[in-house]
């Protein structure tokens, strides 16, 4: 089974920009199709970005301003978080799947990191 540890998240200012990593031990991140959620005070966790292959997907609200990629020697997967905006505050984080293609379900996911805060002021 994987461990996932994220890390990367903290206090920015509206428009700006975050990359948060997470870090993969025990098997590498190839074993796995990688995924991003958040979630917010009082809601959901939500999809955020996830990575099959050489495939991504995204959720609605962040396309064109967050990108996930991975770097398989480092053994980590990013999220790249770009014009950040106060509604974008959330816990992050990182998730596991074994199976291929781009789900935005948390229930397909079987391993989870503990988290990282991000805090986008206005």
């Amino acid at each position: 089974q994987v461990q996932l540890v994220e890390s990367g998240g903290g206090l920015v200012q509206a428009g700006g920009s975050l990359r948060l990593s997470c870090a993969a031990s025990g098997r590498t991140v190839t074993d796995y199709n990688m995924g991003w959620f958040r979630q917010a005070p009082g809601k959901e966790r939500e999809f955020v970005a996830a990575q099959s292959g050489s495939r991504t997907g995204y959720a609605d609200s962040v396309k064109g301003r967050f990108t996930i990629s991975r770097d398989n020697g480092k053994n980590t997967v990013y999220l790249d978080m770009n014009s950040l905006q106060p509604e974008s505050t959330a816990v992050y984080y990182c998730a596991a799947r074994r199976y291929y293609g781009i789900r935005a379900s948390s229930s397909a996911y079987g391993a989870w990191g503990q988290g990282t805060q991000v805090t986008v002021s206005s």
